[in-house]
């Protein structure tokens, strides 16, 4: 399949204006090697939440990628897809929360409308893990986690469906909007998945 040669300038097009998003101080961005194989073109960036100086993020961490096939792929419904992943620690008190699944999706699709970003086709699942160490790990603790897979096809701008899927990062690691220079009081750090 080769894609029409005005394919990769569009494409390159929306990828220059994801790299040239701005980003809340407290959530690194970074564009990170796209998976391949799954469109003619493809870009992915990862998020960490407040990362410590080796670049780890005891917060929470997200993945996005923007795949695209001017052919159209059925599953698509067009020539655009958004994957998305988000995940974080939790308290285990939060995380036997019987609802936490679903909030979690609610928190994705509150994001994308908050921004505007129009899309359709969406698919996903929201899983909440509970741990407990045993022998040499039972001084950690018990530990809970929500991991969030997502993905939909935008209809527009791209940039409000990176910016969504920020906010959705910083939301499932316990950062209310505006709090870039708040510390955060009890984090998660001793919150295993």
């Amino acid at each position: 399949m080769t894609a029409p040669p005005d394919a990769a300038a569009v494409f390159e097009e929306v990828a220059a204006e994801l790299r040239e998003t701005p980003f809340r101080a407290d959530i690194v961005v970074r564009e990170i090697p796209a998976p391949g194989g799954l469109a003619p073109f493809s870009i992915a960036l990862a998020a960490d939440v407040r990362p410590d100086d080796h670049g780890d993020s005891v917060y929470g961490t997200g993945r996005f990628v923007l795949l695209h096939d001017p052919e159209e792929p059925g599953a698509w419904d067009g020539a655009w897809r958004i994957v998305a992943f988000a995940q974080a620690p939790l308290e285990p008190e939060i995380g036997t929360d019987p609802l936490l699944a679903d909030v979690a999706w609610s928190w994705l699709v509150d994001a994308l409308e908050s921004r505007d970003a129009v899309y359709h086709s969406a698919s996903g699942t929201s899983t909440k893990m509970l741990s407990k160490g045993f022998g040499g790990l039972s001084g950690e603790g018990d530990g809970a986690q929500i991991e969030l897979r997502a993905s939909w096809t935008p209809a527009g701008a791209i940039r409000p469906h990176v910016e969504a899927w920020a906010e959705l990062v910083g939301m499932l690691a316990g950062l209310p909007p505006g709090s870039e220079d708040v510390a955060v009081f009890g984090a998660r750090k001793g919150g295993r998945g």
